[in-house]
């Protein structure tokens, strides 16, 4: 059959032996990827693009963080590919709000640029977790063996370092 052109269609093929393959497959980015590579962006000011982002509610709330946090974000369709432009100011904001930090897990990935770019920053716990043993642990090790001081009040991370350094940090 004619290939779908739909977002998000699956399509499966069989090929059968005996024949050269020939054509062209594209590949959807990862959303795993695509909202820390957003979060990073806040490394540096200036504009950074990125490409071939998913076409999912996720990336749209992490625009709506990053404009929230003091950023220029504009986005465009190529195709089917979407791209995404972050221009990020001199100073960001260090705080993110609850209202679009409970949405999304990724969030939490905005933590550590803020720390670094301000050298204190407040983010709201993703979904509103309790701590406990969860993936945000290896986020405060990793920024406490740089480092920075972290605590919890009021449902919000709060990190501070007036530098962070490098250091040795194993993952579980």
């Amino acid at each position: 059959p004619p290939p779908d052109d739909s977002l998000g269609a699956v399509q499966v093929l069989r090929v059968t032996g005996g024949a050269r393959l020939d054509g062209e497959v594209t590949v959807v980015g990862a959303k795993n990827s695509v909202l820390k590579l957003m979060a990073a962006s806040l490394l540096a000011p200036g504009s950074s693009t990125l490409g071939n982002l998913p076409a999912i509610s996720d990336v749209g709330i992490m625009h709506q963080l990053l404009e929230r946090l003091g950023c220029e974000v504009s986005e465009s369709l190529h195709g089917r590919t979407d791209e995404v432009t972050v221009t990020v100011p001199e100073v960001p904001q260090a705080e993110a709000p609850y209202e679009l930090v409970r949405r999304i897990r990724g969030s939490i990935c905005v933590l550590g640029p803020l720390l670094a770019r301000t050298g204190r920053a407040k983010v709201a716990l993703p979904g509103g977790d309790a701590i406990g043993s969860r993936p945000l642990d290896m986020h405060f090790a990793g920024l406490e063996r740089m480092g920075a001081e972290i605590h919890v009040e009021h449902g919000y991370i709060v990190a501070e370092a007036s530098e962070l350094r490098g250091a040795q940090i194993w993952l579980d």
